[in-house]
């Protein structure tokens, strides 16, 4: 029986067809960056073309025009059809559900920066330069290798709940069990579900604030850690006085991200409660509203403002960024 290559040929063509392309994309690239600037002046601006255009392109396509549509959607109803103004907006402000996720959301940017920079910085002081320190930190940092969503199935086995007649699967609730009380069913009483899955985003968060927070103190120059001790400064002084104002960049820039990184969770809520329970948060509802209701004019509008939410932040850490470049 003879074997019929036909079928594997007209695979193949579409894989070489993109190999093609490929070369011609990097070779137009190499043409423009060095061999057009020899042939005439001005060889400064075509490599800065060169190098600049593709980036730019790629950003209109992938940031600049769905940044456009969404706005424009936003004004429109829920098949993008008939304009409705700013309804979509006042539809979040005047909603008791949106009402509620928008307090949800704010209880998270409040409540995770803060409490995982503050681990993290605790963390880090306490194991600096002690025995074992790589062991400890490695501890600490290896939550950051888990995905949300994986950290998420993680401590919903933590919180699962059986009835109090039942083998409990859940470590707390077996805890609870242990000292004579309840199961409590943690990730379904609102409000405080909020706070459990807040734990989660904690978890994960002040491994990589205890990383930055830990290479800013090492690098506070010994003379000044030496002139404060020679001056009697106890450890309490010692961070107050020396550490903290040293480290303060570091601290903004690790509560910056981290404050980014809150305004956006998605996964944690999505896995642990769907949004149930009285549970959702800024992302989960976009998403709900634009994909699974259909929404579209609402979800724009949630889209919209999580970006309106996002940009004062960046800004303040591109000023923060370029105040510190210019005291350099």
């Amino acid at each position: 029986m003879e074997y019929d290559f036909s079928e594997d040929v007209a695979k193949i063509w579409p894989a070489l067809a993109y190999m093609g392309g490929f070369i011609v994309v990097v070779g137009a690239l190499l043409f423009v960056l060095d061999i057009l600037p020899r042939w005439g002046k001005g060889k400064e601006r075509l490599q800065m073309a060169g190098f600049l255009g593709p980036a730019l392109v790629l950003l209109g396509v992938g940031l600049l025009y769905p940044l456009i549509r969404t706005v424009y959607l936003s004004f429109f109803d829920a098949a993008s059809q008939e304009f409705v103004g700013i309804e979509n907006y006042k539809w979040i402000f005047t909603n008791d559900d949106t009402l509620l996720m928008l307090r949800n959301t704010l209880i998270w940017v409040v409540c995770v920066p803060l409490l995982s920079t503050a681990f993290g910085l605790i963390y880090a002081v306490l194991v600096d330069k002690a025995r074992g320190e790589g062991i400890a930190k490695s501890l600490i940092f290896m939550p950051m290798a888990i995905s949300l969503v994986g950290a998420a199935i993680i401590w919903k086995f933590i919180y699962a709940f059986r009835e109090a007649d039942q083998e409990q699967i859940g470590l707390l609730n077996q805890i609870l069990v242990w000292l004579g009380l309840e199961p409590q069913q943690f990730l379904s009483n609102s409000p405080s579900n909020t706070f459990y899955m807040i734990i989660m985003l904690i978890w994960i968060q002040a491994g990589f604030a205890m990383v930055i927070l830990s290479a800013a103190i090492k690098a506070i120059p010994a003379e000044i850690v030496e002139a404060a001790r020679l001056d009697g400064a106890n450890p309490w002084q010692m961070f107050w006085r020396v550490t903290m104002p040293s480290i303060r960049p570091a601290v903004v820039v690790v509560v910056v991200t981290i404050t980014i990184a809150t305004l956006k969770v998605f996964d944690i809520v999505r896995t642990s409660t769907g949004g149930q329970f009285k549970s959702s948060v800024l992302a989960l509802e976009m998403y709900n509203q634009a994909f699974r209701a259909y929404e579209n004019g609402h979800g724009s509008a949630l889209a919209v403002l999580l970006f309106v939410l996002v940009i004062p932040i960046v800004i303040f850490q591109v000023r923060q960024l370029r105040h510190r470049t210019e005291i350099r």
